[in-house]
């Protein structure tokens, strides 16, 4: 399995290229796996061949995430995610349309370390992936940084 630093969780496909083209427009080199939906998230880490059974554990430096996947949703992947002792510590950050209060609530208490609305405004969109991939994949350290 690849080493990625950003593990991608979106099913609209306009918001990933826009997420990758501002990410090629600021020069950010991070390695981003997009995954279409929220099973293919949880096989990522936790599937007969994924990271945490084949031995590859590279972990992510982050996982953006979608709330409204298909197959599995981005509560329920982040629930799975928070509640094992081999991910629980990875920074986790929602990215989403969705503004309301239980979705928010739900989110923290799953133990996601940030929530961040998607504007409608393409630039402003752009300066929030800088900022996101600035702080949390440059800036950020993890517990597994060497």
């Amino acid at each position: 399995m690849n080493q990625h630093d950003v593990l991608f969780v979106e099913d609209n496909p306009h918001d990933v290229e826009l997420v990758l083209d501002t990410m090629k427009e600021f020069n950010i080199n991070s390695r981003v796996c997009v995954m279409r939906n929220g099973a293919e998230a949880y096989d990522y880490f936790f599937g007969s061949e994924g990271c945490l059974r084949t031995g590859d554990a590279h972990l992510p430096k982050l996982i953006l995430l979608d709330l409204k996947l298909p197959k599995i949703s981005g509560l329920e992947f982040l629930k799975h995610i928070k509640a094992d002792e081999r991910t629980r510590h990875v920074p986790t950050v929602i990215f989403t349309s969705s503004n309301e209060t239980e979705d928010r609530a739900e989110s923290y208490l799953r133990g996601v370390n940030s929530y961040i609305v998607k504007p409608l405004n393409a630039d402003l969109f752009s300066r929030f992936v800088k900022d996101i991939m600035s702080y949390w994949v440059s800036l950020n350290t993890t517990v597994y940084d060497q």
